[in-house]
């Protein structure tokens, strides 16, 4: 339990999104020494604004930078450019509801210009000599030596100030979150040769959080730290008909308690009930990316929507989708994609072949951003939609 808690913590860690740059020299930083695989901006690449811009906005409660972004730009990747071009915005991750952003072009560049709201953090009440000593977020990171002393010469007590307005973020986290560690792709002899779950300890029907299960050959004891699946759906490639890989769900966590054939393992988290047939594979920490950097893939690629996740029918903005290429194609997390509506087939009563029919071109439907790929399928984040999304849709590079 306590290493589920501790994998808890490095998780939402990786989560936090809210430290990429203090000044501008940070925002060009960030462009010049992106990962492996992003786009390098330069002043000379042309910004691509939306024709539908507002001229102004205000920042409203769960908005995401990707959204503002997309307000003013055609291809909200171009963002650090566009926000590099302003030097009142230093750090568009510390821009807060009831800001308001506005849109001109000065000297041929565009650019934002930024009015903070009174409500901010930035125009809190500032204390008088005489108030009450308050010691804030920076004097928690760069340290505070002036402090109020009584008549005695004992340091008087101080009011902690916290801000309670956050900032907004890249990109809503708490959508894919429960995807970054769970559930995983596995190939067919991965899940088939894993040790299995047998029986329950005791007389127990349905087996929980703190009971024990009995697994077929654990006999190595140096990794205590498992976690239960169950087989899922195989996820088929559209094009050949050839399997891509295999969902495996996630039921819950263990702890090896006894080596053996049968091996004895304690639940120390379950999602759901726990099964005779149930695989069971070591713990073991993957590699997450710490933020994402939305830009597209340097290589063309072509793929389809092969599933949606989360136990949804309809596929519309904030979904997580999968997709049919991955890191073997050249993907990587936060690479985009556009996604195409598949054109209709009509019939053409007019033309002079009879049952002639026009294959009508694919329309853009909306994007996605890749933030967990896998060998050759990808989990992606539906990030805009513009009308109804698909399974077979397919997936391109802008």
């Amino acid at each position: 339990m306590a290493f589920r808690t501790f994998t808890g913590l490095i998780v939402s860690l990786l989560l936090s999104l809210s430290a990429w740059a203090d000044d501008q020299s940070a925002w060009s930083g960030l462009a010049r020494n992106a990962p492996t695989g992003t786009r390098a901006w330069t002043a000379g690449d042309e910004i691509q604004i939306n024709p539908s811009r507002p001229d102004q906005y205000t920042v409203v409660k769960g908005d995401t930078l990707w959204e503002i972004s997309g307000k003013f730009l055609t291809h909200p990747w171009q963002w650090p450019e566009l926000w590099s071009h302003n030097t009142q915005i230093k750090n568009p991750h510390l821009i807060y509801p009831g800001d308001t952003l506005y849109f001109s072009v000065v000297n041929g560049k565009p650019q934002l210009n930024l009015s903070r709201s009174d409500l901010t953090p930035q125009a809190q009440y500032q204390p008088s000599p005489h108030s009450p000593c308050v010691l804030k977020e920076e004097d928690y990171k760069h340290g505070r030596k002036d402090f109020a002393v009584s008549e005695a010469g004992k340091v008087l007590p101080c009011i902690r100030e916290t801000d309670l307005k956050q900032a907004i973020r890249l990109i809503p986290t708490e959508t894919i979150a429960s995807y970054l560690a769970s559930p995983k792709v596995v190939d067919e002899n991965e899940l088939g040769n894993a040790p299995y779950v047998v029986g329950f300890a005791g007389e127990h029907i349905i087996v929980g959080t703190g009971d024990r299960v009995y697994v077929r050959s654990i006999t190595d004891s140096k990794n205590l730290s498992h976690t239960i699946y169950r087989p899922g759906s195989a996820y088929v490639s559209p094009e050949n008909g050839e399997i891509l890989g295999y969902e495996a769900q996630y039921i819950a966590d263990a702890s090896l308690q006894q080596p053996g054939d049968p091996a004895t393992l304690a639940i120390t988290k379950a999602d759901r009930e726990i099964r005779t047939g149930d695989r069971i594979m070591a713990h073991t920490e993957e590699e997450l990316a710490l933020t994402y950097f939305p830009r597209p893939p340097e290589q063309s690629i072509k793929g389809s929507i092969i599933s949606v996740l989360g136990g949804v029918s309809q596929i519309g903005r904030y979904n997580v989708v999968v997709i049919d290429k991955g890191t073997t194609d050249g993907l990587l997390a936060g690479h985009e994609l556009n996604i195409y509506k598949t054109g209709k087939i009509v019939g053409d009563e007019y033309s002079p072949i009879k049952n002639d029919a026009v294959n009508l071109p694919d329309e853009v439907a909306g994007a996605l951003m890749v933030f967990r790929p896998f060998e050759r399928v990808s989990y992606a984040l539906v990030m805009k939609a513009t009308q109804a999304i698909h399974v077979l849709d397919k997936v391109k590079t802008p």
